[in-house]
């Protein structure tokens, strides 16, 4: 069971599958690096430890950001957006944010 702060929880507006979108941001630049899932655990577990918790749907399990990649990140701030469907998390980023190695997932399809 989650220790979520209630009030936050409240707030939260999760899709069918009990999560939210997290957008992970560069602190300074303003640079978006990734997008992943959280559900209220993850979260929790973000505020406390201030290192990206994620929650992965493909292995039903939780992953801290760097863990086994080294790539980790430091959360300074967390927002939730207006809707409560988002959460951005500000962070430093040591090394690439990407599996695929890219400092940042929106690096390789410019679309316009």
């Amino acid at each position: 069971m989650s220790e979520l702060d209630p009030t936050i929880a409240g707030r939260l507006k999760r899709n069918a599958d009990g999560l939210v979108a997290a957008i992970a941001q560069q602190r300074g630049t303003g640079e978006v690096l990734m997008m992943a899932w959280m559900d209220d655990e993850a979260l929790h577990r973000t505020l406390t430890t201030r290192r990206g918790t994620y929650f992965s749907r493909s292995r039903n399990a939780y992953w801290v950001k760097g863990e086994t990649s080294g790539h980790v990140q430091h959360v300074h701030e967390v927002r939730l957006d207006c809707d409560g469907d988002t959460v951005l998390l500000v962070v430093d980023q040591e090394g690439a944010a990407c599996h695929t190695g890219d400092r940042t997932c929106f690096d390789a399809d410019v679309l316009l």
